[in-house]
C-alpha cells in the first residue's frame, strides 16, 4: 500500500493516534491535521507520516491539507478517514441549549462532511477511493440524556448511505463504524468505574480501518 495516501482526520486522538500507526506500520503514505500539539507526542516518527497544522473549520487549511495529502503523484490519495468527533451526555432535551446540539452537529457531521467534500475531486480524478465516518451504536440504541451526541451521529449514517449511492460509480467506497464505547484514555477518565470488558478496542477498529481502506474491503 506504499502507492497510496490516507488522510486521517483527528489522527492525534485516543482512537486516531492508534489507527495512524497501524496504517504507517501497514505501508500507507498518511496525512493527519492537527492542532493540539501536545498530541503529537502519540504518534511515531516514520518517514510516511506528513503532520499538517490545520484547523478542519477554517477552508484555506482545510485546502492546505488537502493539497498535502495530493502532493505525491506516485502515492495519490486513496483513503479519507474521518475521526474528528465529540461526546456530550447529562441533559435531556429539554435542559440542553440549542448550543449543544450545534456544537455535536459540527464536530460529528459538518467536519467529516467538509474533508469528504474537499476530498471527493480528487478521488473522482484518481479513479476511485475508499472514505470511512465514525458514527456510533448508540444511533441504532440511544440512551436518555444524549440527544444531541446520537442525533449527530445518525446523520453522519444518513451522509454515508447517501454518499455511497452517490459515487458508487466512481469506484468509491464509503462506510460508517459504529462502535459502543471506545476505549480510550479519555473515555476511561470520563467513565472511571464502567465496566469495560464490552468496549471497542482502539487496535481493533484501526484493523477494520485499514480492512475498508484496502481492495478486500
Amino acid at each position: 500500500m506504499s502507492d497510496r495516501t490516507a488522510l486521517v482526520t483527528g489522527g492525534t486522538g485516543g482512537l486516531g493516534a492508534p489507527v495512524t500507526t497501524h496504517l504507517l506500520e501497514r505501508g500507507w503514505r498518511v496525512v493527519v491535521p492537527w492542532l493540539v500539539r501536545d498530541e503529537l507526542s502519540r504518534l511515531p516518527e516514520h518517514p510516511n507520516l506528513h503532520l499538517v497544522q490545520a484547523d478542519l473549520d477554517d477552508e484555506a487549511q482545510l485546502e492546505a491539507a488537502i493539497a498535502v495529502a495530493t502532493a505525491d503523484p506516485s502515492a495519490p490519495l486513496f483513503g479519507v478517514v474521518n475521526l474528528v468527533g465529540g461526546f456530550t451526555s447529562g441533559q435531556r432535551v429539554h435542559e440542553a441549549p440549542i448550543a449543544v446540539l450545534d456544537s455535536q452537529l459540527n464536530l460529528n457531521l459538518r467536519t467529516a462532511y467538509s474533508v469528504t467534500q474537499a476530498a471527493l475531486t480528487h478521488l473522482i480524478r484518481g479513479g476511485g477511493g475508499s472514505v470511512i465516518c465514525m458514527s456510533a451504536a448508540a444511533t441504532r440504541r440511544p440512551f436518555p440524556g444524549a440527544a444531541p451526541y446520537i442525533a449527530s451521529k445518525a446523520a453522519v449514517v444518513a451522509l454515508v448511505e447517501t454518499l455511497a449511492l452517490e459515487y458508487i460509480e466512481d469506484h468509491i467506497r464509503v462506510n460508517a463504524l459504529m462502535p459502543f464505547v471506545i476505549d480510550t484514555p479519555g473515555n476511561r477518565a470520563a467513565m472511571p468505574d464502567s465496566d469495560r470488558r464490552n468496549w471497542a478496542q482502539p487496535s481493533s477498529i484501526a484493523r477494520v480501518v485499514e480492512f475498508l481502506l484496502s481492495e478486500d474491503g
